[in-house]
């Protein structure tokens, strides 16, 4: 059974961090290609934080992210990590993993809820 189960979502304050985790299960982690999305109300989901398959060599992120979030992958444990550094109010979303490989499956968590208020 296909799990991807995310972790480390709350309430911060501006400014502050927070490190979510989405532990996956169920297929082989190494051979996918992984991603952090995130959606706000009455938003459209968007896509935050990428790693490549493997070794995780090649990252990207959205312009609204760079240079304060940081995507990783740990194999050994098939987690994949967000660290998020200066969160702004507007970084408040959902946010959700994503495992995608293009020959064998596409899979999303369940999301986790990141609140950035005073």
């Amino acid at each position: 059974q296909v799990q991807l189960v995310e972790s480390g979502g709350g309430l911060v304050q501006p400014g502050g961090s927070l490190r979510l985790s989405c532990e996956a299960s169920g297929f082989p982690f190494t051979y996918y290609r992984l991603s952090w999305y995130r959606q706000a109300p009455g938003k459209e989901r968007e896509r935050v934080a990428a790693i490549s398959e493997h070794g995780g060599r090649n990252t990207n992120y959205a312009d609204s992210v760079k240079g304060r979030f940081t995507i990783s992958r740990d194999n050994a444990k098939n987690t994949v990590y967000l660290q998020m550094n200066s969160l702004k109010p507007e970084d408040t979303a959902v946010y959700y993993c994503r495992a995608v490989s293009e020959d064998a499956g596409d899979y999303w968590g369940q999301g986790t809820q990141v609140t950035v208020s005073s």
